[in-house]
């Protein structure tokens, strides 16, 4: 009865390689700046184990939306410093900006794989936020491109990919 047809919306995601920023409804910039550098002669993306690095995150949304999730990868091994936990450095993470922007985050997850801050309610315009890590492993690591979504709007998110990060064995 009436006029209405069947529709379908499909979405699909592929493990590809991100060559550059992609902005769908948000965009991210990321910035990593050397707190402690035990080598500073290295180039940009290389440390030494123990390198504790401040890493900038500003996010510009192009419309209000509810339930947004950022997510930035670290290296495996890495230590998101700031939880007061442990070996926590708070020396380390005094020059820290705080929050910046319309948003403030319902929740912040500093796992082992991840900084993840969740908003409740993200409006337009641009919010910054920063966090501390260290390097505690060597390695090369090709880590995956940060994100920012909106958890019940799949089509609105930005990404922008990360450059391999080289972690050398201290001298």
């Amino acid at each position: 009865q009436g006029t209405g047809r069947p529709w379908l919306t499909l979405q699909t995601v592929a493990a590809v390689e991100l060559k550059a920023p992609f902005a769908a409804g948000y965009s991210i910039k990321k910035t990593v700046t050397p707190v402690e550098q035990a080598n500073k002669s290295l180039p940009a993306g290389q440390y030494t184990r123990g390198d504790v690095l401040r890493v900038k995150l500003e996010v510009n949304a192009s419309a209000d939306m509810t339930w947004v999730a950022i997510t930035d990868p670290i290296p495996g091994g890495a230590t998101i410093l700031g939880s007061g936990l442990g070996r926590d450095s708070a020396i380390a993470t005094q020059g820290e900006k705080a929050r910046s922007g319309a948003g403030w985050p319902a929740f912040e997850e500093r796992s082992f794989e991840a900084f993840r801050s969740y908003y409740e309610y993200l409006p337009k315009g641009t919010v910054k936020m920063e966090y501390t890590v260290r390097l505690n492993n060597v390695g090369d690591f090709a880590l995956p491109p940060s994100r920012v979504e909106a958890m019940y709007a799949p089509e609105m998110f930005g990404e922008v990919p990360n450059a391999r990060v080289k972690v050398e064995a201290a001298r």
